[in-house]
């Protein structure tokens, strides 16, 4: 499968490039998927539902199925967090699978930078990251991209992966 990743440090721009190259790389006709990292505790359902009770009595893993979708929520009671990996085996096959965060993981990335946040490139010191999607110019030993240039990432990308 093949994979691509955006990271970057909080309030970069990581979700809202992530958003723009899945439209921009579907629109071209290719299908992707994507695995966000949260580094906090989230839910899918809410107090009350049905599956949530059922999650709540014990259930390691709750399918919650409709016509339109299907969520499965798999309860990590006394289980470490699953590696990336793990959670790519889990994906149906796509052209591509995009990963926002993961940043100590081995794949090929690019970072969403904005000067403003005040926090330093990961790039380099980070040789999986490919390439870097900045708000300001940078002078790197890799490409720069302007951070709202979808195209010319999207190119990038699908050039680094082969599609």
């Amino acid at each position: 499968m093949r994979v691509y990743g955006v990271t970057g440090w909080k309030n970069a721009g990581k979700t809202g490039l992530m958003e723009r190259l899945v439209t921009e790389i579907v629109g071209r006709g290719h299908t992707v998927s994507t695995v966000k990292h949260a580094h906090h505790s989230f839910d899918v359902d809410h107090p009350g539902r049905d599956s949530y009770r059922h999650r709540a009595a014990g259930a390691t893993e709750v399918l919650l199925s409709s016509r339109n979708r299907f969520a499965l929520m798999h309860e990590m009671r006394d289980e470490a967090e699953w590696p990336l990996a793990a959670l790519l085996e889990k994906l149906a096959p796509v052209d591509l699978v995009l990963i926002e965060g993961y940043k100590r993981d081995r794949h090929p990335k690019i970072e969403a930078f904005r000067a403003g946040t005040g926090n330093a490139l990961i790039a380099p010191e980070d040789a999986t990251i490919r390439a870097v999607a900045s708000d300001v110019p940078l002078d790197l030993d890799r490409p720069v991209f302007d951070l709202n240039d979808t195209r010319a990432i999207a190119d990038f990308i699908l050039g680094e992966v082969g599609l």
